[in-house]
Parts: C-alpha cells; structure tokens; sequence
C-alpha cells in the first residue's frame, strides 16, 4: 500500500513538474489550423489578411509633435492571431523619448529606419547595456527587460520599426504603471526613499500629458 502510494505521489509530481516546463517555455501558443478567424468575422478574403493603418504615416503632411507609436498587434490587426509576430512604427521629434518599460510576451527586434538614437536595457543583475544607433542599424531588446530609446538629436526626428515574436507582446510603462494607477503615495514615498510631496509632484506631472 505504501509503494502504490509513493508511485502515485512521484507521478504526480512528475506530472506537476511537467506542466510547470510547459508553462515557462509557453510563448504564443501553437494553432491547429492555418490561421485564426474572429467569430464575428463573416467575409475572409484578401482583405482579412491585409493592414492599412499604416498609411497615415505616408500620407501624413508633418511629423508628430510628440513620441508616437503606431502598432499592428492581434488588437488592430485580427489575422495575427495565433502567428506570433507583430509590428510597431516609432516616430521620435526631436529629443523625444520612449520611456523606460517592457514587453512581458515577447522579444523586441529594432531597425532604425532614420535617425539616429541612443538605445538600452537593464538585465536581471542591474547591468545596463546602451548602444548608439544609426540609420540602417538593429537592435535586439531580450524579452522582458526594461529597456528605452532616446532621440538626442536636437534638430531631427527618427523613425524605426519594431518587431515582435507574439501577436501580442504587450507593453508595460513603468512611469505609468508606478506613477498612474493609483498605487499609495505613502508606498511610493518609502520604496523611492523620497517623501509624499515628491510623489505626488511626479503624478501630477504624468497626469497633465
């Protein structure tokens, strides 16, 4: 009876040990058929494989005043669904930057399109790693990571396009995710080793964006 016991013990163990590999190797997962149709989706054509957000950007008269990304994720773009891979368009004015955040469901491949930017990530050890990008040149963000982009340049803009091992990479922005969802100022206060006051100057400062 014991021995039957331990047999089922070290089965299921194994079993659990089994679904926790499954889980840390899980990225998007795989599809059973060619791609993946929305069930309101009525019509599959051409056009169901086909984005045209893109177009702004080349009938556009000016370039953005602010920091912009346009993105081609499963959200805008429903036939990426179950392909892992997706698309952003950065444009970058002048001194612009793209804060510090991360992206938990995916890798990050940058080209620099035009332009010129200073680019970096931070490893699991605290070690920074930057580089100084020129036009025509790549640059690899691990997934996860935080990381950022910065157009120095105080005269000209930069565009570059990123892609993504996920439909759906996601995007968390630590600036706002620290400073905009309602975290205690008092939390806050201690973990920056500041004072409220501080806190809420930040806040106030990303609330007026």
């Amino acid at each position: 009876m014991a021995s039957k016991i331990s047999t089922l013990k070290f089965i299921s163990l194994l079993l659990s040990s089994f679904a926790i590999v499954q889980i840390v190797l899980a990225g998007d997962p795989d599809i059973l058929t060619d791609f993946l149709v929305p069930a309101n989706q009525n019509t599959v054509d051409g056009n169901f494989f086909t984005y045209t957000g893109m177009r702004v950007v080349v009938n556009e008269t000016g370039f953005p005043a602010n920091f912009t990304v346009l993105k081609a994720s499963m959200v805008e773009f429903p036939a990426l669904d179950g392909q892992s891979v997706s698309y952003a368009l950065l444009q970058y004015p002048a001194s612009s930057v793209n804060p510090p955040h991360t992206h938990p469901r995916a890798a990050e491949l940058l080209f620099l399109v035009d332009g010129n930017l200073e680019v970096g990530f931070v490893d699991t050890t605290n070690r920074l790693f930057t580089q100084s990008l020129q036009t025509g040149d790549m640059f690899i963000f691990p997934k996860g990571l935080v990381h950022y982009q910065y157009n120095a340049d105080p005269n000209g803009p930069a565009i570059a396009i990123s892609a993504f091992g996920s439909a759906n990479a996601g995007t968390v922005s630590l600036p706002k995710t620290l400073f905009a969802t309602n975290i205690d100022d008092t939390v806050l206060a201690k973990s920056f080793k500041t004072d409220v006051p501080t806190i809420q100057a930040l806040k106030a400062g990303l609330a007026s964006k």
